[in-house]
């Protein structure tokens, strides 16, 4: 996203950018100078007053602009409905909804871009390229091993591609990456379950160990009683239409097509015994000792393989 941004001004040849970087909701305290504003989007204001003495056009771009208070879309709003788009030009990067009053003055004004969210099969071939113009040589091997410990940040992927080429590393092997990074990627819980789902032991407890770095065990068996839930409708609906319904949703849905395709993957007494693991689970996580939970998890892991993705296999 932040690539298209700076594309944006090049083509209108602004090379004076303004860039404010909208903090967390609760990561920041108001300004004293400018009323429910936060002290790190306030310079947001003078930015779109300025403009140019020389007749140049002035670039501000905001970052995380999701993040934005109400008081501050409000302001941001008025900022852009009174803006000269002769003096400047304004790009606002969000990774979710943009709060009502800005999206309402931006719908009339702005034109919008979607950035589809890079996963980890698109990191992979990005990592080739991104490789060669760093003076580095990888193989797949690295590259996968690359991707296992950073997912599909690519401004992580940058940085270890970075780390790699200052210390004098021409060509990277598997091996150097899993000694020299202990990363652990923060990716939606679906990887996990897709590894069950596949059967796959080994990708499950890898994916089961990234999770843990940084979340709590409790929202993982949440997420998977809500799996369940959905694969126990869906072996129970007469059709497509019918299960859509049932979940809330529309039958061309890919996650009802997906729920769907995998409806005769497991028996009802193989999805039985899954939600009576993962009560149990969830029994200890909330009775036993901590050091007793990881390999609780670990056991249930190997387990749903084994229910709910056919044949199991360890790589």
């Amino acid at each position: 996203m932040l690539d298209r941004a700076h594309r944006i001004f090049s083509e209108a040849s602004i090379d004076d950018v303004v860039r404010i970087d909208v903090p967390g909701r609760g990561a920041s305290v108001a300004s004293d100078d400018v009323s429910n504003v936060r002290g790190e989007v306030e310079p947001m204001i003078p930015a779109f007053q300025s403009g140019s003495l020389f007749g140049d056009r002035t670039g501000v771009l905001v970052v995380d602009a999701q993040s934005l208070l109400k008081a501050e879309a409000v302001i941001a709003a008025d900022l852009v409905a009174a803006a000269d788009p002769t003096a400047v030009v304004a790009v606002f990067v969000a990774a979710g909804s943009i709060p009502a009053p800005l999206a309402g003055a931006l719908k009339d004004r702005a034109e919008k871009m979607t950035v589809k969210k890079m996963r980890e099969r698109d990191a992979a071939g990005w990592l080739n390229e991104a490789a060669r113009s760093r003076g580095v040589k990888i193989h797949g091997d690295a590259a996968a091993a690359l991707v296992q410990r950073f997912g599909s940040d690519v401004a992580a992927l940058g940085q270890a591609l970075e780390q790699l080429a200052g210390a004098g590393v021409t060509e990277v092997t598997e091996a150097e990456i899993l000694a020299r990074f202990q990363n652990r990627p923060d990716e939606p819980m679906w990887h996990y379950t897709d590894a069950i789902a596949a059967g796959d032991v080994g990708a499950a407890l890898r994916r089961l160990a990234d999770f843990l770095t940084h979340n709590h065990p409790l929202v993982l068996l949440s997420f998977l009683e809500n799996e369940l839930r959905r694969r126990s409708l869906a072996a129970a609906a007469p059709d497509i239409e019918t299960y859509a319904s049932w979940v809330g949703g529309k039958p061309d849905a890919y996650p009802v097509q997906k729920a769907w395709r995998q409806r005769t993957r497991a028996s009802d007494t193989e999805l039985r015994r899954a939600l009576q693991a993962v009560a149990r689970a969830d029994l200890t996580m909330k009775t036993e000792p901590e050091p007793t939970h990881r390999v609780t998890l670990e056991r249930l892991t190997v387990a749903l393989c084994r229910w709910l993705g056919g044949r199991a296999t360890v790589g």
